[in-house]
């Protein structure tokens, strides 16, 4: 039986639940959203006729601060994958301990499919469907999959002729509009801070090690551009339509360029083309899923020959697969850990934006690799004293966080 994503992350939350001895009362305040909203979203097309599209935003749980969360374009979003969604920025946000909560917007479209004014048109009607919701101090959306920081910016003026110039009611905008250096790259950066820290506990060498990701939009080129240059091997890559693998290595500045030209990876000359499928089961040293959900589930688990596994995507792992995994001996680091770069360099430009200051792009890396391997040594801590994996040590440590705040304001 097929459950949603919000069914297998509330597994974990359970486990930890479990483990750390919560009372029901407060699990269930942990695990349900504390608001759901859907809307209807009417739109006039370039040919002057109306759609309606459907729209959502969750707020799961706004505890330790403002609801945060990206806002996604995709004709596939619904309210249990936006549900899901918004539960993983709650412990993603505590676990790396900047001042949020969790949310998570949707709206079933794809953008591909309109122009930009329909865009623009779209992004303004949503804006005014939730703003009642969002604000600086309530809760701060950024770019998701189909979304963009022009997105951004459209919703920032939407929402600031309302209410005034408000650049911090959205993270991920241009930074002429007061965005942060380093955003674009934020989270692939992350991923890569992560890489190096588990690779000295690993006993891995970086320079030659063997990578494969897949994924090639933003969170996966910036991944394979930050690691090739730090000395890896990238020996294979994959987009939508497919992959290409190399056993000596691609090319990343040309696969780069290729990609901006063509759009795809497909097609790529400098490496034998392969499935998705084909890309996830290479013989490698580390395996980075950086595109969408349950790329690794309990049918293809068995066959993963990387020892390492990073989750640059949500969810790229379904509980059986993981549980096959560790049983296998493969070390995986969590989502909540390994992709937590963009909602902390979001959190640095929603700071710049209040106090109406601007940080250099040398001091956002840094400001982010001190919090990542902060974040990553308290799990290595707890996974080596209680004997428990990657995931579990970091789901204990965010529900931990937020079970307190819970119970210091006095909600249970």
């Amino acid at each position: 039986m097929t459950i949603s994503t919000f069914d297998e992350v509330n597994l974990f939350i359970n486990n930890a639940a479990d483990r750390l001895g919560l009372a029901s009362g407060l699990r269930e305040m942990l695990i349900r959203p504390w608001r759901e909203l859907q809307v209807q979203i009417p739109v006039r097309m370039d040919n002057d006729q109306i759609e309606v599209f459907t729209g959502f935003r969750v707020q799961h749980n706004g505890a330790r601060g403002p609801y945060k969360g990206g806002i996604r374009y995709h004709p596939n979003a619904d309210i249990e994958e936006v549900r899901g969604l918004a539960s993983l920025m709650t412990w993603k946000t505590a676990l790396v301990d900047v001042p949020y909560g969790g949310a998570k917007g949707g709206v079933q479209v794809d953008p591909k499919q309109l122009s930009e004014n329909e865009v623009n048109r779209l992004t303004r009607r949503y804006t005014q469907s939730i703003g009642h919701l969002i604000g600086p101090n309530r809760d701060i959306p950024a770019p998701d999959l189909g979304t963009t920081s022009q997105t951004m910016a459209w919703i920032m003026d939407a929402y600031g002729q309302l209410n005034g110039h408000s650049p911090a009611v959205v993270t991920g905008k241009p930074v002429e509009l007061g965005g942060s250096l380093g955003r674009e790259a934020a989270t692939g950066q992350g991923v890569t801070y992560i890489f190096h820290e588990v690779a000295k506990d690993m006993d891995l060498d970086i320079i030659g090690a063997k990578v494969v990701v897949q994924g090639f939009g933003n969170v996966g080129s910036w991944v394979s551009r930050l690691m090739h240059s730090s000395g890896c091997k990238i020996i294979g890559v994959s987009g939508v339509e497919g992959g290409v693998y190399n056993a000596g290595g691609l090319d990343i500045p040309e696969l780069v360029d290729h990609h901006k030209i063509n759009g795809k990876v497909d097609g790529f000359t400098g490496g034998t083309q392969i499935s998705n499928h084909e890309l996830l089961e290479l013989d490698c040293d580390v395996l980075v899923p950086a595109a969408i959900d349950n790329v690794i589930t309990e049918d293809n688990a068995t066959h993963i020959k990387a020892p390492l596994i990073l989750e640059a995507a949500n969810h790229p792992i379904t509980p059986d697969a993981d549980r096959i995994l560790t049983e296998r001996g493969i070390t995986v680091l969590p989502d909540i850990l390994v992709n937590a770069g963009g909602v902390i360099v979001s959190y640095f430009e929603w700071t710049q934006n209040i106090q109406g200051f601007h940080w250099e792009e040398n001091r956002v890396n840094e400001e982010l690799r001190k919090i990542l391997i902060k974040a990553y040594r308290e799990v290595r801590t707890r996974v080596v004293n209680e004997r428990i994996t990657h995931r579990q040590a970091s789901f204990e440590l965010a529900v931990k966080r937020v079970a307190r705040v819970v119970e210091l304001r006095g909600f249970v």
